[in-house]
């Protein structure tokens, strides 16, 4: 397996698919149906804010998006969601994703989303792409790495942990969660220096 930057116009669909299985729980109800979805997430990711691994036969296992002042890796800007959803579509989907995306942390490295194929996943390739990230944010001058980890995702909590990662604060959703699928995230750092 290696890990690099970017993210090869070849895997972009394969991309897409993993990181709408990944994620579609927690915005299937925004940025659904899974077709469009799928069309959007096509579009928008950033190869530029993106890590992915791969096997010796050049399979896509996972990615790891990351934000930067520059964007996000799946954000996507408003005539992106309006080219997929339309005028009125995109309006709605605009407020509820400004609300999950219109963050930039210029002291910490921002995770956008990482995500392994359901049928490599326990392999270490999670494990992989986080150390590539902590790479990558040493690279650029970060002192430390912040994601986000919503409270069903149990299994993603543990090995943020095992990495190192602290929690740094929760939030609830409120009525929020009815858009969402999630009730609760929370914050979790990870110290470089």
């Amino acid at each position: 397996m290696r890990v690099r930057l970017g993210l090869p116009e070849a895997h972009r669909a394969a991309a897409a698919r993993m990181y709408w299985q990944a994620f579609g729980g927690k915005l299937g109800r925004v940025l659904g149906p899974e077709a469009r979805a799928l069309e959007f997430l096509t579009r928008v990711m950033r190869a530029d804010h993106c890590l992915y691994a791969e096997d010796a036969e050049g399979r896509l296992l996972g990615l790891a998006g990351f934000k930067s002042p520059a964007g996000s890796f799946a954000g996507g800007t408003p005539e992106q969601l309006r080219s997929v959803y339309g005028r009125f579509g995109a309006a709605w989907r605009m407020g509820l994703l400004h609300l999950l995306q219109d963050e930039v942390d210029n002291e910490r490295f921002l995770i956008d989303g990482i995500c392994v194929a359901r049928e490599w996943r326990g392999q270490g390739i999670g494990s992989a792409l986080i150390d590539a990230l902590i790479a990558e944010a040493r690279w650029r001058g970060y002192g430390a790495i912040r994601l986000d980890v919503v409270d069903s995702n149990l299994r993603a909590r543990a090995l943020y942990e095992r990495m190192g990662f602290c929690p740094w604060r929760s939030e609830t959703l409120g009525l929020l969660r009815h858009a969402f699928g999630f009730a609760k995230a929370t914050t979790m750092v990870l110290p470089l220096r």
